[in-house]
């Protein structure tokens, strides 16, 4: 047994800890192990390890999520569906709050980008909570945790990074995470007008208006404003799910009805288009970077004999599957602490994969989970790019100590999540057997 690659996982730590970028960080690890390992032969493997980079067809779908995103911030698709959601919350306990966890749904369902959801919907939904005297907690929670949704509710650049490097179907892995993602989705509004009931000084009811719209009205301004982003959603998720297109093919028709969505709220403009395709290459050319990074890094790991050590160890250690399950969701919900997701998917994806297969559990189901706690590392200090996403967009007055604190609760949720997936793992395998039956 080789126990020469588990020094790479403390190496990469000590150089992220020390500064040095996450990509960087592992591609340093990589070259310098690389060498101790394989010698001068390493060239030869990073070099396919690279064609495979970019060859791999499905990866070409993370540019044009990342563009969708870009363009629903110019669109004015917030503003709209916002008006079509509040008129039918706005009386519940906390509809405000309630209203923001729709829409972050929604726009989870049309793009998988979490800052751009998140800073859309901060913008829009804050100035609004803080008049009605909303809790800055609740406010701060519902928009980190909502905004994070598009990490567990497909399509997720997330789910399109982590599909190959567990050699799984990103369709299957859409499939099945649809109903947990939805699952979270509930748990978070149920929370909401839990806690409102208790304390309505957290999210106080709006007082009905003289102009208020009747349902007739209410149901025609839902209906305008819902059908444009229904019909991406449809050009994404409906295209897969019906088998018509591949993630990567949905991931083109999304992007083109993103353009058409802008066009339609008459805010296209070629400026804006440039910022948006300025935007799309910086962040694409970051996930791919680091991306890479990672692909050098685990085949160093894998080709040095790190997968079959550790499997060797845990045979030994006579683990049951699920203290093993628990280990590895322990870690990765530590992780997040400390590191982004996309760390942390190409430091554990590849190694804890096959791990969980070997043990006796379905793939897809095991990823799902893993998705589940990348969820949490949104909201986890101190790295918690969500609540660093709603300070952009917060007045001062919403502390860092006001998201820490509201997105404490949310946190529960998401472990709670976590637990009634393992309990009921149909939740996730059920729809991809179903959808694949009818092929």
């Amino acid at each position: 047994m080789s126990y020469l690659p588990f020094l790479m996982l403390p190496l990469a730590f000590l150089l992220m800890f020390l500064g040095v970028q996450v990509a960087f960080a592992m591609m340093i690890t990589a070259v310098i192990f690389g060498l101790m390992i394989f010698g001068s032969n390493v060239v030869f493997q990073f070099v396919d390890k690279i064609e495979d980079i970019a060859s791999n067809f499905v990866f070409a779908a993370v540019p044009m999520f990342v563009f969708m995103g870009a363009m629903l911030e110019k669109s004015g698709i917030a503003d709209k569906l916002f008006e079509a959601i509040h008129i039918w919350t706005r009386r519940l306990p906390g509809g405000l709050a309630l209203a923001t966890i729709f829409m972050c749904v929604i726009f989870a369902a049309s793009s998988g980008v979490i800052g751009a959801t998140e800073s859309v919907v901060g913008m829009l939904t804050i100035p609004i909570m803080l008049r009605y005297k909303y809790d800055k907690a609740l406010i701060s929670g519902s928009i980190c945790a909502g905004g994070s949704l598009g990490t567990i509710i497909p399509p997720s650049v997330v789910a399109v990074v982590m599909g190959p490097m567990a050699n799984v179907s990103v369709g299957d892995l859409f499939y099945g995470m649809a109903f947990p993602g939805l699952l979270m989705a509930g748990l978070y509004l149920v929370y909401i007008v839990f806690i409102c009931l208790v304390y309505p000084e957290k999210g106080p009811r709006i007082p009905r208006e003289p102009d208020e719209p009747g349902f007739g009205r209410k149901l025609w301004i839902s209906s305008r404003n819902l059908v444009p982003p229904l019909f991406m959603i449809f050009a994404v998720l409906g295209s897969i799910l019906l088998g018509l297109a591949s993630p990567t093919e949905a991931a083109a028709l999304g992007a083109l009805a993103s353009l058409f969505l802008t066009m339609l709220y008459g805010r296209f403009s070629i400026p804006g288009l440039y910022e948006a395709l300025i935007k799309t290459l910086k962040i694409t050319a970051m996930i791919m970077t680091v991306l890479l990074a990672g692909t050098l890094f685990t085949g160093v790991f894998i080709g040095g004999g790190g997968i079959t050590t550790a499997s060797a160890l845990i045979s030994k250690a006579q683990l049951s599957p699920w203290v093993l399950l628990w280990m590895m969701m322990f870690v990765i919900f530590i992780a997040g602490f400390f590191l982004d997701w996309i760390s942390i998917v190409l430091i554990f994806v590849p190694l804890f994969t096959p791990l969980a297969v070997a043990a006796g559990f379905d793939a897809v189901w095991f990823l799902t989970l893993f998705l589940i706690m990348i969820q949490t590392s949104y909201l986890t200090p101190p790295m918690a790019p969500a609540v660093f996403y709603l300070r952009a967009v917060a007045p001062e007055e919403i502390t860092i100590r006001d998201m820490y604190r509201g997105v404490t609760p949310f946190i529960v949720l998401q472990c709670l999540t976590l637990v009634i997936v393992m309990i009921f793992p149909a939740l996730v395998t059920w729809l991809p057997s179903q959808l694949l039956g009818f092929r």
